[in-house]
């Protein structure tokens, strides 16, 4: 079964992402920051990466520059979801190495669509 690695320091948004996930065959381990992504990734790197932005201790775009120095860590699709809306951070996560970018709110739908489009479906 293919692992998707849920980052986000909302319990919330991290539960609603789990039950989507989960619904189209993903197994699912939450980390509440960077630092916690990071150190799970360095155990079992997953297939994917659903990745908030704004987080405490790590943000999502300094993580993923360095998930993808650790051994493996061009591996893991990654789709930022975000509530950053500006051209210039969407294009800086691209940038980074994020596949696709999803706006918050989302629902499962959009999720679907998004990985779909980075080749995870």
């Amino acid at each position: 079964m293919r692992t998707c690695l849920v980052v986000d320091d909302s319990r919330v948004i991290r539960k609603v992402a789990r039950r989507i996930l989960e619904d189209i065959g993903f197994e699912i381990a939450e980390a509440s920051d960077g630092m916690e992504a990071l150190a799970w990734c360095r155990a079992a790197m997953p297939d994917a990466v659903l990745l908030d932005w704004n987080m405490p201790l790590m943000n999502g775009v300094d993580f993923l520059r360095q998930l993808r120095k650790e051994p493996g860590g061009d591996d893991p699709v990654v789709v930022f979801c975000s509530v950053e809306s500006d051209p210039n951070s969407i294009r800086e996560a691209l940038d980074a190495g994020a596949a696709e970018y999803i706006m918050k709110p989302f629902d499962g739908d959009i999720i679907e669509a998004k990985f779909a489009e980075a080749g995870l479906l």
